[in-house]
């Protein structure tokens, strides 16, 4: 079976070897993350999803030494167990870029009030939005030749974030997303049957 979103699909992996040697321009970078953030469906069209692009010494601010992510984490891990997670965080760093998803809850709370009948519905209809989003974005960039891994290092950042990049307080940190030019292979994965995933009756 021959469909070009479905290889593409395939081709998004969590991709940790990284380097800064993308191929791709950073404006080509930059305008297939805007694109694939516009196009992103959402429930009643409410467009939640915000996205924050960080390249060169803004990226080393995040993930670098002494950075955002490596003060958050010195206060929960302990320093005799600590050099598994630097290694890690140096590998975010030695990417090219980092991509960090939002949602904009006050958008969400506008709505809460304007469909009071949805109210509950609508914390969860964001979550799907910026969990599509991520694949949307992450998909994309595999398309253009750069690999990324998604991480979950909010809420310890959340604040530290907000201010060392300006970002609005009703935008609702998610997720964030190193990527760069793929230096390792994705790790072998193993799949459930699909089998028992997927039942087709009639």
């Amino acid at each position: 079976m021959s469909n070009a979103f479905l290889d593409s699909i395939k081709q998004r992996r969590s991709i940790y070897g990284l380097d800064k040697n993308a191929k791709a321009s950073k404006h080509e970078i930059v305008a297939t993350i805007e694109e694939a953030v516009k196009y992103v469906p959402s429930a009643f069209n409410s467009q939640t999803a915000r996205a924050v692009i960080l390249f060169g010494e803004e990226n080393e601010k995040l993930w670098g030494i002494g950075g955002i992510v490596e003060q958050a984490l010195h206060k929960v891990v302990p320093d005799d167990k600590f050099a598994p997670t630097a290694e890690k965080l140096a590998s975010f760093n030695a990417g090219l870029g980092t991509v960090l998803f939002f949602e904009d809850m006050q958008i969400v709370k506008d709505l809460q009030e304007k469909f009071t009948l949805y109210a509950d519905n609508f914390p969860v209809w964001s979550e799907q939005s910026t969990g599509i989003n991520q694949f949307a974005v992450w998909t994309a960039l595999a398309n253009i030749g750069l690999g990324g891994s998604l991480q979950h290092y909010n809420p310890l950042i959340d604040e530290a974030v907000r201010k060392a990049f300006d970002i609005p307080e009703n935008w609702n940190l998610r997720a964030e997303m190193p990527f760069g030019n793929i230096t390792a292979p994705a790790r072998d994965k193993e799949f459930a049957p699909i089998e028992s995933r997927v039942k087709v009756w009639g």
